[in-house]
């Protein structure tokens, strides 16, 4: 929930911890929060890893889906006032006693995109000729149902993706059949998608370019040309706008859920970035990066040199710029450590994709601020003109990580994905959430520090599982107290990544953060005998200990780039690991298989949303059962006069309150949704109208004498103000509500905004 201080300058995140007093608000801080408008849509991105060794992840994932997708459209049971405990509906209801855990979701998009941006260039490995076409998916949507390009499945109105419509509401009808039991329908089409991708495409994943490229660039370019060893965009991708445009609604929750078993690798696009595509050996870096550090200013390329650093004798060889040898530059290894090895970052920063996840406005290729696709309206010609909020976009990665050390806790202090307590001792499992994750933990100041430390302070995580390093590591995890078992031991093998190993050295590669068993073990692949006894943990033994081609488990590495973009996005990221707990039993209360974890985390995110409106913090009410607090609505009106009269339970904003006003309408998606009217929605006060709206358990119209009551109040059942059953959606510890009633609810196009007296000086 975003939050604006009146009276100030400065904008803050997050609401206040604490309950805020019975105060005038025209003398005192004022806290103005936005209300997430009411969500009836969906917009949902997969975006893809499809390089080698993905294969078994994806096939993971198509199992998940249909998790995911039910989980939406027809959302579980519960008590309301014990919601740990849920069960599936049945014939579409659920049994007495309990409902829905939020509203089914009639309307979604689902598209797929593919990690896979080419060779930026390079005319490299990633080149995209012949077969190899899925080196450059080009960050459009994918419909093939296996690797061969033209075998492309049916998608809602051959636009690219899938749409949920099973009201036959959207124009034409989009998808009504969830499984006809035959292959068809909305589920198998988009397990076949899934599958569909691949794991043939560049192993330069783009992980953050990709859906980047696909939602928010403002002016993607059609292809890149090198001119004088430069690399320049050139054109406009009209079809990947079209298939933005078509795909992306203004006023839908977008959410993006990523898998890859890689670290990101997303190539800036332009200058000499692209040289690490290239197949040719990179440019020595200045001796200052070993010596000094990278973060020292002369550490850089000895292609770039700066007349402030002394003449690099290191740097010249045979009258050129000495390139790397192949011990110091392996293929595989372009995107790790860059500016150490190569003297300069050749990859996007990661605050890129934090700015275009939340803010209005970001630099387009020119550095210039444009506005953000994401938070605009992209077809100002049909009659949908609302622009998200954003809280309403989620990013969730499913990433090199070990399900243990996201895990919720049991009461041993062990992960636990079936009965782990969350923050309100509530034993759920899954994977924690992100005031979790934040939270102390192990002797450290939260579960960051363990799985990702502080990438620009180069302190490395805590869990030396998580360390990217192609030399083997040392050490323990701190949450299970697992030590590494190195290459030379693989009898002391653990349970997280198995032991380290001894990679080729004229191709490179990196330890691994995670492995688990495969379904069904394959010849070659990982395995690949090349003459030396590597101690690989993915590779059965031959009866002599040395490394078979049998491969029996599957790796990934430590998503650290990723990771570092769900931690910036607070509770707007979701984190689930890619290696899965066990792949053995998948019956109904299996919640631990796969990645149903990371699917439940994604979904009691979401369904913050979906339900009703819980206030994290408590509000301090008068004798009457009313609180400091006012409830701003926003709106566009077409011919620019603004007008409250005559609108139910509104009216004009008091004089002392046009600063609230000015700062709902300074709100950062005021300008993308065209405001120009703001009116104050009015407390209720009338003592038996008050008491309605508390006490009326929904979905019951809220009424006196036969008559509705419109406008809002304040839900607090532990104040004494209502009934528990009103608030039983909300999180344990977030049992209150600002409860809105008849045409008091948000008119259409409007949001609201709540804002209460307090003092901010200590947030």
């Amino acid at each position: 929930m975003s939050s604006l201080v009146v009276g100030g300058t400065s904008l803050i995140s997050g609401c206040l911890s604490r309950p805020i007093a019975h105060q005038d608000t025209r003398t005192t801080g004022t806290v103005v929060e936005r209300l997430p408008q009411r969500v009836d849509k969906i917009d949902l991105l997969l975006t893809i890893d499809n390089s080698a060794s993905m294969k078994d992840k994806q096939d993971i994932l198509a199992l998940a889906v249909p998790d995911l997708v039910r989980r939406l459209v027809d959302p579980r049971c519960i008590n309301p006032l014990e919601p740990t405990e849920s069960s599936p509906p049945m014939n579409g209801s659920c049994p007495s006693g309990t409902e829905r855990e939020f509203e089914p979701v009639l309307d979604i998009h689902i598209g797929i995109i593919s990690t896979s941006l080419g060779d930026h260039g390079a005319a490299g490995p990633c080149k995209a000729e012949g077969n190899n076409f899925s080196n450059n998916d080009k960050g459009h949507l994918i419909t093939r149902s296996d690797t061969d390009n033209d075998n492309e499945l049916p998608t809602y109105q051959d636009k690219g993706f899938l749409a949920w419509d099973p009201e036959q509401k959207l124009t034409p009808a989009g998808e009504s059949i969830l499984d006809d039991g035959q292959g068809g329908g909305l589920v198998p089409t988009l397990a076949n998608m899934v599958r569909g991708v691949g794991d043939v495409g560049c192993g330069y994943e783009s992980q953050l370019e990709s859906w980047y490229r696909f939602l928010a660039d403002p002016a993607p370019h059609d292809k890149i040309v090198v001119e004088k060893d430069n690399a320049v965009r050139e054109g406009l991708d009209t079809t990947l706008l079209a298939q933005r445009k078509a795909f992306l609604r203004p006023d839908s929750l977008l959410a993006i859920i990523m898998l890859s078993d890689e670290n990101d690798c997303s190539i800036r696009e332009g200058g000499t970035a692209f040289w690490v595509a290239r197949s040719s050996r990179m440019p020595r870096p200045r001796k200052e990066c070993e010596t000094k550090g990278p973060d020292d200013p002369c550490c850089r390329s000895c292609a770039s040199e700066r007349d402030e650093c002394p003449v690099d004798e290191t740097c010249t060889e045979g009258g050129r710029i000495a390139p790397l040898d192949v011990k110091e530059d392996a293929i595989n290894l372009r995107c790790f450590d860059q500016k150490r090895r190569f003297g300069a970052n050749l990859l996007y920063p990661i605050d890129r994709y934090t700015k275009a996840l939340t803010e209005a406005q970001i630099a387009d290729h020119k550095g210039e601020l444009v506005d953000n696709p994401i938070f605009s309206d992209l077809d100002p010609t049909d009659e949908n003109s609302t622009v998200r909020p954003p809280e309403l976009v989620f990013f969730a990665g499913l990433v090199g990580v070990p399900w243990q050390d996201i895990a919720r806790q049991n009461d041993a202090g062990e992960p636990d994905l079936q009965k782990g307590k969350d923050k309100d001792g509530n034993p759920v499992g899954g994977f924690k959430s992100a005031e979790e994750l934040s939270a102390p933990n192990a002797g450290f100041s939260s579960t960051w520090d363990i799985i990702l430390g502080d990438p620009k302070a180069r302190r490395p995580p805590a869990d030396p599982h998580m360390i990217e390093s192609p030399a083997p590591r040392e050490g323990e995890n701190p949450i299970t107290g697992t030590w590494i078992a190195g290459p030379d031991s693989p009898d002391n093998a653990n349970e997280i990544n198995g032991h380290e190993w001894n990679p080729r050295t004229n191709l490179g590669d990196l330890q691994f953060a995670c492995t688990f068993p495969l379904l069904a073990p394959t010849q070659g692949g990982d395995c690949a005998n090349d003459g030396a006894d590597r101690n690989n943990p993915l590779c059965k033994d031959n009866p002599d200990g040395t490394d078979s081609e049998l491969q029996v488990y599957a790796k990934a590495y430590p998503g650290l780039r990723q990771l570092e973009l769900i931690r910036d996005l607070g509770d707007q990221g979701i984190v689930g690991s890619v290696c899965p707990a066990q792949l053995k039993n998948s019956g109904p209360g299996d919640s631990d298989f796969g990645y149903r974890p990371a699917i439940g985390a994604i979904v009691d995110r979401l369904k913050t949303r979906l339900g009703g409106q819980c206030l994290p913090r408590a509000l301090q009410p008068s004798e009457a059962g009313q609180v400091s607090c006012l409830v701003l609505e926003a709106r566009s009106v077409s011919d620019g006069q603004c007008s409250c009269d005559g609108l139910a339970a509104r009216r004009k904003v008091p004089s002392e309150n046009l600063v609230a006003e000015r700062m709902v309408l300074d709100d950062p998606v005021a300008a993308a949704n065209g405001w120009n009217c703001v009116c104050e929605v009015e407390q209720l006060s009338h003592p038996d109208e008050l008491k309605a709206c508390q006490d009326t358990i929904p979905p019951a119209p809220v009424e006196v004498g036969g008559e509705k009551v419109h406008g809002w109040c304040y839900v607090d059942p532990r104040l004494g103000l209502g009934k528990d059953e009103v608030v039983a959606k909300c999180p344990s510890t977030e049992r209150r509500q600002v409860r809105f009633t008849g045409d008091g609810e948000a008119r259409d196009g409007a949001t609201q905004f709540v804002i209460c007296s307090g003092d901010t000086a200590d947030q």
